[in-house]
């Protein structure tokens, strides 16, 4: 495989992170974008609300990865800049990561992301991740830490709760291969949960009592307004996650297998996987 020159947008993030780890080990030279503003090596700074860095981080790259950073509602506004930037440049690849059901409407900022890298005239891939297995033991570790509870207004609809490992993987592989190039994936687990069954099965790893407690969506608003996220990015939070109880997450794809050669982690190696975070 030719050693190739890759920028990773959002590089200490749970996706990123993961990215650049396999990249690395692959032998290839990856530049990770990062908010510090005094980086180290292989560090570039950038600043997605300002676009300060961005054109220097795709000075010497051939191929880059963009997702838009979590607490911004209009992440078109995060990668219309990006995109334009790895135009200009004239990357070999660029792999966008955005959501799943993002190309239900053109007008969501997430699908005018799409469109403006589909429309480029770039070698691109683009996917849509369903919710994050990692979400258990990240956004609602509080709740379960502090009273075995996941609280959440999901109802009793299933979700393809995906690994970010496999997601991580996924787009990994799709940057460094022309294979598939010019296609988007949908990206789910191997199958559909609801949340009260995921708390089963985080309880079995870790030996502990958790449950899944639904709440109002009026709740989930305030906790998120409580824990200081903008109120734009609190609504749109309380938006996906309606769809979500409404079912529309129920869906299971099986694009990791068919990219990766392997079957999608299932939750229970998840679970296992992960239970020191909720001891």
């Amino acid at each position: 495989m030719k050693t190739q020159s890759i920028l990773v947008i959002g590089a200490s993030g749970t996706v990123g992170a993961e990215v650049s780890r396999i990249l690395k080990a692959q032998g290839h030279k990856v530049l990770e974008a990062t908010s510090k503003r005094a980086p180290a090596d292989g560090k570039v700074f950038v600043d997605l609300t300002t676009g300060e860095g961005i054109s220097a981080a795709f000075e010497h790259v051939d191929r880059a990865f963009l997702l838009s950073p979590p607490g911004y509602a209009d992440q078109y506004a995060m990668l219309s800049p990006l995109i334009q930037e790895a135009k200009r440049r004239g990357l070999r690849k660029v792999v966008l990561m955005t959501a799943l059901g993002a190309n239900a409407s053109d007008s969501t900022p997430f699908r005018r992301a799409e469109l403006e890298l589909e429309r480029s005239g770039l070698s691109y891939n683009i996917i849509r991740p369903n919710w994050f297995m990692q979400n258990f033991n990240s956004f609602w570790i509080q709740g379960i830490k502090e009273h075995g509870k996941v609280f959440l207004p999901a109802g009793t609809a299933k979700v393809g709760f995906i690994d970010a490992r496999d997601i991580s993987a996924v787009a990994a592989k799709l940057l460094v291969s022309e294979e598939l190039s010019n296609r988007a994936f949908d990206l789910t687990g191997p199958r559909a949960l609801d949340h009260a069954e995921a708390a089963e099965l985080i309880s079995k790893a870790t030996g502990k009592t958790i449950g899944y407690q639904e709440i109002t969506p009026e709740a989930f608003r305030s906790g998120l307004l409580g824990a200081g996220l903008p109120a734009d990015y609190v609504d749109f939070m309380v938006l996906i996650i309606g769809f979500l109880r409404e079912g529309y997450n129920s869906a299971v794809t099986q694009n990791v297998e068919a990219i990766l050669g392997r079957s999608a982690i299932p939750f229970e190696t998840y679970a296992k996987d992960f239970k020191i975070s909720y001891l």
